[in-house]
């Protein structure tokens, strides 16, 4: 069993039921599941960009990725319905709390310049949508084998149902958030 797993459900938990005042331990926000996207963007056209790209995906999460289509053409984006335009990941079970734990102890360290995540990044329903410009921080990602540098965006799903309760279940597992 995971540690931060553990963690979640001995004293996180427990702490959120008392802090968000809630009378049954299921009506506690937790995390549902992880996506990471990569929008392959202005190298669509190169069809060994989006191989590497699944490549690089499977390193770090240990998940076999699915390409993403296009489900309507954009003249001005030169997109054709059927293009594969991203590459995604959804991670759950122990899986995504393996991941959430490397981010918070690895990859958000080695991040250069790295003051903390901003807290605005909240939608209506209490998840979290956090971006990388590189996706260099990860431990897996070896600066030799690299042609290009692209970000990715990891989308963390809970079951929060507001900002406050969601930050409050981030905060709790060890994001550290700043004020901005």
């Amino acid at each position: 069993m995971n540690s931060l797993y553990k963690n979640y459900k001995t004293v996180i938990a427990p702490a959120l039921q008392k802090e968000l005042g809630l009378k049954n331990a299921m009506q506690v926000p937790r995390v549902t599941k992880v996506v990471l996207n990569v929008g392959i963007g202005r190298f669509v056209k190169e069809a060994g960009f989006a191989d590497t790209v699944v490549k690089v995906l499977q390193k770090i999460t240990g998940q076999k990725p699915v390409r993403t289509r296009a489900k309507q053409s954009i003249s001005n984006f030169k997109i054709r319905e059927g293009m594969e335009i991203g590459v995604a990941v959804t991670l759950r079970g122990t899986r995504m709390y393996d991941f959430l734990e490397k981010l918070l102890r690895v990859t958000l360290p080695r991040v250069r310049d790295f003051r903390g995540i901003s807290d605005k990044c909240f939608d209506r329903q209490g998840n979290y949508t956090l971006g990388f410009k590189e996706h260099l921080a990860f431990p897996e990602v070896k600066m030799e084998e690299i042609d290009r540098v692209h970000g990715l965006q990891i989308t963390i799903a809970t079951t929060a149902g507001n900002k406050a309760a969601g930050q409050a279940l981030l905060a709790g597992l060890g994001f550290p958030f700043i004020k901005k």
